[in-house]
């Protein structure tokens, strides 16, 4: 082995790549049960694989360009990013397609994308843009630059959202929030800014959810909204009055989680029906059969993933590179907490997929844009260790 062939297999980050290929077991194994169900008659196992075969690609690809490029890529990448959300609202129907009530798919016979998946980390780009370039021209803080910084951010969050709410898709809003409120406290802005908005932002949605609960009427003459606007907030808190309704997916989840009790029932030994088990809901299909011991085992190996990804945060001497990771590492985080949470009652139902485990192409290409920037500032990390090759 040759000194460059040495030094690219000691650059690259070799845990994060088991990471993944745990994930690709367990998403594949999870999968191939869920087909018992039966319910589209299709086989998603190669169909996962092959996507794991694109991500693997796209994380290669990535790894070679360096953080600095990034930089100057990310309002194009954005810009792309708005391009296709756009696209999608004004392309007629058979390029389109619309579930749940959502338009949130192009239709393209060979698979269905997602734009907002690939939205995410441009939006990340950018973000760590604005802020990195912000600080570079504001290097003594002052509370005025805060807040103009705080502006900035929230114009960059400000179109996208915007279209996305249209969809309408509010899961993928919310990731949309998390991901901006990890980067408005990693970039710098001060506590005494922060803790104000914070406060009015948790109070203003505790009241909305009151008012939702005990007040309707308020919310029905003042904003508009309709009745069954609030059949997912109910059906939440008491899933069981809607059983055959908004709670429909919650029960069957629920049911399928608790009859796994400690060491499930075994694989493909599943027997509670739960629609969308290979998606959105393949926690329920892991609860089942692999019981409390194979849950609580997904959740480490998701732990071990953030902490790598943390781990590799407070490494990176760039603060470009920073403020992406931790944008990265608030994405993946609020997916698993939100995905996980809505199985098991815990956090309403929002339709967002289960990172590197649930079925789908838009998700993993969109996770692997994520880590392919990981994989691409660790690889390229001994460029910023003021000179030293060493990682």
């Amino acid at each position: 082995m040759n000194n460059n062939q040495k030094n690219f297999f000691d650059r690259l980050d070799w845990t994060l790549l088991f990471i993944l290929a745990l994930f690709c077991i367990v998403s594949v194994t999870a999968i191939a049960s869920a087909q018992t169900s039966g319910q589209y008659g299709i086989n998603f196992v190669p169909k996962q694989l092959f996507w794991y075969f694109v991500a693997a690609c796209i994380i290669t690809v990535m790894m070679y360009f360096e953080p600095e490029q990034y930089k100057k890529m990310a309002w194009y990448l954005y810009g792309f990013g708005i391009f296709l959300l756009l696209a999608l609202m004004v392309i007629p129907g058979a390029l389109t397609e619309e579930r749940n009530g959502a338009k949130s798919w192009f239709h393209l016979g060979f698979a269905d994308i997602q734009p907002s998946e690939f939205m995410k980390t441009f939006y990340v780009l950018a973000l760590a843009r604005v802020v990195t370039k912000h600080h570079e021209a504001n290097p003594n803080k002052t509370i005025k630059s805060d807040f103009i910084l705080l502006g900035k951010i929230f114009l960059t969050l400000l179109v996208p959202l915007a279209f996305i709410m249209k969809q309408p898709d509010l899961g993928t809003s919310l990731v949309f929030l998390a991901i901006t409120a990890a980067i408005i406290i990693v970039g710098g802005i001060a506590w005494r800014i922060i803790l104000p908005i914070a406060t009015v932002a948790v109070a203003g949605g505790a009241s909305l959810l009151w008012m939702a609960l005990y007040n309707q009427e308020f919310l029905y003459n003042t904003f508009g909204l309709k009745p069954y606007q609030f059949a997912r907030i109910y059906s939440w808190l008491d899933p069981y009055s809607y059983s055959s309704s908004e709670g429909y997916h919650l029960v069957k989840s629920l049911n399928a989680i608790g009859s796994g009790e400690i060491f499930g029932k075994g694989f493909k030994a599943h027997e509670v029906y739960v629609p969308e088990n290979h998606t959105d809901f393949i926690f329920s299909i892991i609860g089942e059969e692999w019981g409390f011991i194979g849950a609580c085992a997904v959740i480490m190996l998701f732990f071990f993933l953030i902490y790598h990804l943390t781990k590799l945060t407070l490494q990176m001497k760039d603060p470009f590179c920073t403020y992406v990771c931790a944008g990265i590492i608030a994405m993946i985080t609020f997916h698993v907490l939100e995905n996980i949470g809505m199985t098991t009652q815990v956090l309403p139902i929002t339709g967002i997929p289960l990172p590197f485990i649930s079925y789908g192409g838009s998700s993993m290409m969109g996770n692997a844009l994520a880590l392919g920037l990981v994989f691409s500032m660790k690889f390229h990390h001994h460029t910023y260790m003021f000179g030293n090759d060493e990682d």
